[in-house]
């Protein structure tokens, strides 16, 4: 009887997504992985510069996101770690996110360790960008619109203009 609970229990348990304070993922998923709650929050190794040396660091894909498996019974115990806000809600409930996504995330992230999300609403006519790989890696261009996840911009290359359309996935945005 008691394993059959056990069954039920390890079921009923989804993953969810729980906005945290800024630049608190990492100390979240880990407070949240130390009471035995089962938390991914995904990484992405970057390089950065400092005036005296340079370092690469793991910082979280999804900026004040962690992912965490539990039952609903349990969810206020998550709402009690220092630096969970709350769950992000969809149609008035806490999202739940199917298993098949959080595994193609840890794939796609095993492929490709440098990848970066850039949401759309974040882009906007007049935006500078670079293309990260391809034909025209590196080569940096103007953001014209935005149609579904590929862009149009303009590269201004070798004294003439170049209309391209490029997936959202292959562009950073210059500051």
């Amino acid at each position: 009887m008691e394993a059959l609970k056990t069954i039920r229990s390890a079921k009923a348990k989804k993953w969810m997504v729980i906005y945290t304070r800024a630049r608190w993922e990492k100390k979240v998923e880990q407070v949240l992985i130390e009471n035995h709650f089962e938390a991914y929050c995904p990484v992405k190794r970057v390089e950065k510069q400092w005036a005296d040396r340079k370092k690469v660091v793991d910082i979280p894909l999804f900026t004040s996101y962690v992912f965490v498996r539990l039952s609903p019974v349990e969810e206020f115990k998550v709402r009690q770690v220092y630096g969970v806000i709350n769950f992000i809600y969809y149609q008035n409930k806490p999202a739940i996110i199917r298993d098949a996504v959080l595994e193609d995330i840890r794939k796609y992230l095993d492929i490709c360790p440098d990848m970066e999300t850039v949401g759309l609403q974040e882009l906007a006519s007049g935006d500078r960008v670079r293309i990260k790989d391809g034909i025209f890696c590196d080569k940096h261009g103007e953001v014209l619109k935005v149609e579904g996840k590929n862009i149009v911009m303009v590269i201004e290359h070798l004294g003439c203009v170049l209309l391209t359309k490029v997936n959202v996935n292959n562009i950073s945005i210059i500051n």
